[in-house]
């Protein structure tokens, strides 16, 4: 059981989670998400806590953008765009039961200020600035589960989760 409600894009989404999950979710219809689901999606974080565990996709960003400036504190959870797609589409749907539950256990709450990793460490991980860095960011983003991310995204999400420039160089 998890106790959280985890938002999702669309019903298919939800039918994937619920195949391996005993979970209760809410779905935005995708970027048709409206200000009442925003509203219910406050509440129930308010009482129970919420995952946002949305496609690692343009669409999905933009969701989860919105909905995290919306309500602070929010969970997310994240995929990488090579663990949920198939041929022609990429979704939370299409993830394996294992990348799922990996995904769970490593969550980031959006709104905490901690600043775990400076910019000078960034640079010297070559995060940024180098040939391979774009290498280098999916290395640590598909390592700690970060979901795909710009260069600005993942010092983001280092930070939020917490990870130091010793847990960064581990993997790399």
């Amino acid at each position: 059981m998890i106790r959280e409600v985890i938002v999702v894009e669309g019903i298919n989404d939800t039918k994937r989670l619920q195949s391996f999950f005993d979970v209760d979710t809410i779905e935005t219809h995708g970027l048709g998400l409206k200000e009442e689901t925003i509203a219910l999606i406050k509440q129930i974080n308010e009482k129970r806590g919420v995952i946002l565990f949305l496609d690692p996709d343009t669409p999905g960003e933009k969701i989860r953008k919105r909905l995290n400036d919306a309500i602070p504190g929010l969970k997310n959870a994240f995929v990488m765009k090579e663990d949920a797609r198939t041929s022609k589409k990429v979704g939370i749907e299409h993830a394996s039961r294992e990348i799922l539950e990996e995904s769970l256990k490593d969550l980031i709450t959006y709104g905490e200020d901690r600043q775990s990793l400076s910019h000078e460490e960034y640079d010297r991980l070559g995060l940024r600035g180098m040939e391979d860095s774009k290498v280098r960011r999916e290395k640590v983003a598909g390592s700690f589960h970060l979901g795909s991310c710009n260069g600005k995204t993942l010092f983001r999400r280092i930070n939020m989760a917490g990870l130091t420039y010793e847990d960064i160089e581990k993997v790399l």
